[in-house]
């Protein structure tokens, strides 16, 4: 079976029941009993608010709603760029008001079903919490269901599995009534209901057989389950979130049959112990689905742990003497070892993320040799500052240099400069240079003649228009900075930095500098420096 599974058949569910959630007109449904102080309208619908580091509640303007779900639907997750995902992660949870031609639970139906596929299962199972039971729509419980199973949580579906058995004819939601009735204590419903399930061929096999270990659980022990995997050929969101949830544990191979996105609901796993946890959080760390401090804070709890023996506790040890060690020389290679041994370039980048705050203890020297990959650590966590104090001893026309003359916000770049780092790229296809004059030129450093000249240097065309270059200038004018974030994510529906062109990315860092977001027009640009 291929290890490279497209997104939608990696989140099949049960059976292939649960499937991607369809456009259908809302349904009258039954009323839940909520009092009208604790009522919140699905209009203005979202996790974050401004204050908790969201955008505005008109982040999305006065685009069309149904624009904006195409676009959301079809958008290939995950992206490429850490900084575009942490953007768009932004984007989708601030409570924002329901731009028009669209319902507001639609839209937080929407929004969570992508935030399931970029790997962001904590902030999708809240996506979906945040519209009230009695405002669900038929779109809305199927994403639920989607929800609850990426997050490990079958208790999410709970407060509605009524109410979308009622109008939903799908297999899923005859186990769900049958594992809610356990968990909420009715264990001979429970039981009458899996057995009903059983009869009418609702589920067989495996998946029969983790929803019978939930109800289990739910009836202390009762019924205990046992789970074999050894003719399961493929792991479904269904399969996955019911053995996070009861801690069953999936064979590895089965991982190769999914994407990514299924590592990153892993490393955001509470049911899971730190290590087995770690190697899943490093690839979150490097899509931006963990922060630096997150996954920190994993692998100090796996250094104060009594595993002995095991890869994560020396790189738990390693990371500890790059933040810790009272000497300079030990923390560097400390660095050099968390550094050099990964192979995947994923893999090296999530590296750099780890050691990001270890890097600021590093005093800046002239003629440092690691200056440009501590330079690079920094700027992955968004670190402008400690990194800028590196300008005054790195080489001129340098990798690092690069990195800063995107960050630092004040004059202009000149050509000459530009020429001086062209000179001494390594890469014999000249894409990280196209990447800095783009990433410059798209932040408003370089003149309009130095852009001109350069440009036509290196073959890049930044006035080609198309449909999605259109676009994301026209919310950008209209001050749309939850569009922009979302077109730019469309603009990297690529596997990696290399299908990146330099065109798409002086077009995102132009836009989101346009719309406010100049921080995170910097780092996608740096992040280019970074990974090619």
């Amino acid at each position: 079976m291929s290890s490279t599974l497209a997104p939608a058949d990696a989140l099949a569910s049960v059976s292939d029941s649960v499937g991607t959630p369809q456009e259908i007109d809302p349904k009258l449904l039954a009323a839940f009993d909520i009092p009208g102080y604790a009522r919140r309208s699905p209009s203005l619908a979202g996790v974050v608010g401004v204050a908790e580091g969201g955008m505005s509640p008109r982040a999305f303007g006065s685009a069309d709603g149904r624009f904006l779900q195409t676009l959301m639907r079809k958008l290939n997750a995950p992206v490429p760029s850490r900084w575009v995902s942490i953007g768009l992660r932004q984007a989708l949870a601030t409570q924002v008001v329901a731009p028009p031609g669209v319902n507001g639970a639609d839209f937080a139906a929407e929004r969570a079903w992508l935030l399931v596929r970029m790997g962001e299962s904590a902030v999708a199972r809240a996506m979906v919490q945040s519209i009230d039971p009695n405002r669900y729509t038929p779109k809305l419980y199927q994403v639920s269901m989607q929800a609850a199973l990426a997050s490990g949580d079958p208790a999410v579906v709970c407060p509605v599995v009524g109410a979308a058995r009622a109008i939903s004819s799908e297999r899923a939601w005859i186990l769900a009534d049958a594992m809610c009735a356990s968990l909420s204590g009715s264990s001979t419903k429970a039981s009458t209901q899996i057995k009903a399930a059983r009869r009418s061929a609702a589920a067989r096999g495996i998946d029969l057989l983790l929803a019978e270990k939930v109800v289990g659980l739910g009836s202390k022990g009762q019924g205990a389950v046992t789970i074999e995997w050894e003719n399961v050929d493929r792991l479904t969101i269904w399969r996955y979130g019911l053995a996070i949830a009861t801690g069953a544990e999936i064979p590895p191979a089965l991982f190769g049959t999914v994407a990514s996105q299924v590592q990153y609901w892993r490393a955001q796993a509470p049911q899971l112990t730190e290590t087995a946890r770690a190697p899943a959080a490093e690839l979150a760390a490097a899509q931006g689905v963990l922060s630096n401090a997150a996954i920190v804070d994993l692998y100090g709890k796996i250094d104060s742990d009594d595993d002995q023996g095991t890869a994560e506790l020396g790189v738990a040890r390693d990371l500890r003497a790059a933040y810790a060690d009272p000497s300079r020389d030990a923390r560097l290679v400390a660095m050099r070892t968390l550094w050099d041994e990964p192979k995947q370039p994923r893999a090296q980048y999530a590296r750099l993320v780890l050691t990001a705050r270890a890097a600021t203890t590093i005093a800046p020297y002239r003629d440092a040799p690691d200056a440009d990959r501590l330079i690079a650590s920094m700027l992955s966590a968004g670190l402008e500052g400690p990194a800028l104090r590196w300008q005054p001893d790195v080489v001129r026309g340098s990798n690092g240099w690069g990195m800063l003359a995107l960050v630092e916000t004040g004059g202009m770049i000149r050509r000459s400069d530009v020429d001086t780092y062209r000179s001494r790229a390594t890469d014999i296809s000249g894409v990280k240079v196209k990447m800095l004059v783009a990433g410059l030129a798209g932040l408003g450093r370089l003149s309009a003649r130095d852009t001109d000249g350069l440009a036509n240097g290196l073959s890049i065309n930044f006035a080609s228009s198309n449909s999605w270059t259109r676009a994301i200038h026209r919310a950008a004018e209209q001050r749309q900075p939850a569009t922009v974030m979302l077109l730019a994510a469309v603009g990297m529906q690529t596997p990696n930095w290399h299908g990146v062109s330099p065109e798409a990315l002086y077009h995102i860092v132009s836009a989101l500098q346009q719309v406010g977001l100049e921080g995170q027009a910097r780092m996608i640009a740096v992040e280019a420096l970074a990974r090619l």
